[in-house]
Formats: C-alpha cells, sequence, structure tokens
C-alpha cells in the first residue's frame, strides 16, 4: 500500500510517496512559490534530485504537476494514481474538535476552516491542497492529521490560562500545543527501541530544530508541553508580561472581527 502525504503552505507544497509495507520513502518533493512568478518543485527519487520549472498559478496546478511527475516514465515511483491507496494531510490546528487523524468530509473541511483563525496561516493553506486533491482525485480517500490532536490529552487544569474565563468560552482561548505529530512519533519510537509498553513509561520529548517544543508523556498520552496558544506561549509566572502577547494579539484581533 503506498500513501501519498502532503503539507500545504501558502505558497509551497512539501510531499512524500511511502510504500507502508516496507516503511520505505520512494520520492520526495518541494514545490515553491505557487502563485508567484518563478514557480519550481524539486523532487527527490532514488536520492537524485530533480529540478522543474514550471509555472503553478494555485495548488491544484501544483498538485497536478507533483501527480504527473509520480507517474512519469523517467521520474515517477508509481505507474497510474490507482496505487495510491490514499492521501494524507498535515493539518497544523484541529482545536478542540479533533483529538485524532479523521477521513476528510465536506463536515471535516467546515471544521478546519472555523479553527482558522487560530492558525491564520497555516489552515487556509492546508484548505487549499485539499480542496485541490478534491478537484484532481475526487475519488481517492483522504486523511487529515492535526498537530494539535495528541495534545489533547491535557487536562483542563493545565490548558486553562489565568486569565478571565469568559475568553475562553467565547474566544476558546486555551493552551493547544503543537508539534503533536513529532512527540506522538518519537514516543512511540523510544518504547519501541527499550522494548518496553508505551502504556507503562513517562517520556520527556524535546522536539529540536527551527520550531522547539518539550512534551511530557505518560502512558503513551501528552499530559504537558511547552506550547502554548500559539508556539510562542510559555507557562506564566511573575512580571513575565510578554508571555501573554500572544492572548493579547489574539484577543485583540477576535474582538476586531466581532464588532465588524
Amino acid at each position: 500500500m503506498k500513501i501519498l502525504v502532503l503539507n500545504s503552505g501558502s505558497s509551497s507544497l512539501k510531499y512524500q510517496v511511502i510504500d507502508m509495507k516496507t516503511e520505505e520513502m520512494l520520492a520526495k518533493g518541494y514545490f515553491e512559490r505557487i502563485g508567484q512568478p518563478n514557480s519550481f518543485l524539486t523532487h527527490k527519487v532514488n536520492g537524485i534530485a530533480h529540478k522543474f520549472e514550471h509555472p503553478a498559478k494555485n495548488h491544484e496546478k501544483a498538485i497536478d504537476f507533483v501527480l504527473n511527475r509520480l507517474t512519469n516514465e523517467n521520474y515517477g515511483v508509481i505507474k497510474s494514481l490507482d496505487e495510491l491507496a490514499g492521501i494524507g494531510h498535515r493539518v497544523v490546528h484541529g482545536g478542540e474538535k479533533f483529538s485524532d487523524s479523521v477521513i476528510i468530509t465536506d463536515e471535516v473541511i467546515e471544521e478546519i476552516k472555523k479553527c482558522s483563525d487560530l492558525a491564520p496561516l497555516h489552515n487556509p493553506a492546508c484548505i487549499l491542497g485539499i480542496e485541490a486533491c478534491k478537484k484532481i482525485v475526487p475519488t481517492k480517500k483522504m486523511v487529515a492529521v492535526f498537530d494539535t490532536a495528541f495534545h489533547q490529552t491535557i487536562s483542563k487544569e493545565k490548558y486553562m490560562y489565568p486569565i478571565p474565563y469568559k475568553y475562553y468560552e467565547k474566544y476558546a482561548i486555551r493552551k493547544y500545543g503543537f508539534h503533536g505529530t513529532s512527540h506522538q512519533y518519537v514516543s512511540a519510537r523510544v518504547s519501541e527501541i527499550i522494548g518496553k509498553d508505551i502504556k507503562d513509561l513517562k517520556i520527556v520529548n524535546c522536539h529540536l530544530g527551527q520550531g522547539c517544543s518539550v512534551c511530557a508523556i505518560k502512558n503513551g498520552k501528552s499530559v504537558e508541553t511547552s506550547m502554548g496558544l500559539t508556539p510562542l506561549g510559555r507557562n506564566p509566572y511573575g512580571n513575565s508580561k510578554w508571555r501573554f502577547r500572544p492572548i493579547n494579539s489574539y484577543l485583540s484581533n477576535a474582538k476586531r472581527k466581532s464588532i465588524s
């Protein structure tokens, strides 16, 4: 079984094709400058990178070109799209609605749209990728995988901020946490490598890269994480008012919208 995985950005598209039987990555690529002049694709197969300068005015055109590369006799890894069992989409924010990966339906798309205020740079871009796939390969099943879902097991005492409760009720201001797909995978690998059941383990994960976060995992579930309403959020203490800036910024924007 082969799966196409997509990570859609506002002007970019990352992808991989994975053989689930062997867990081998067959191809990967990065489409840049979508909707801009001089857009191009870097497509890597068998360790060799191929660059294609190709105009892509939107995500639909970009994904269509990627699928053509995947089935191309010179650069492809599948003979036809029939070999793809499904398409996975990385979605940054699932709010409180999604605590696990889900099959994408029209209702799921609407819920992802509702979370766009919480991830204005990412969720709209994810929707562009999903809508493009619906047009190009309408018969393929698609799955949404959320960065926030893994952290939905954090207790209310830990995800609530010490601010008026009305802001949670009206504007959904709370700790959400991010990098959930990474923390979930890494903790599962730790369990596998040391040969112990993850349900018997307490693990502290460190996701280190361009963005960094720490996650406490007990019995395979996230119980605390360093990121909050946004990746900039941290635990409040003393006079560290700057730690509330992401909340202030989001709340100000939410109030402006409700007034307008």
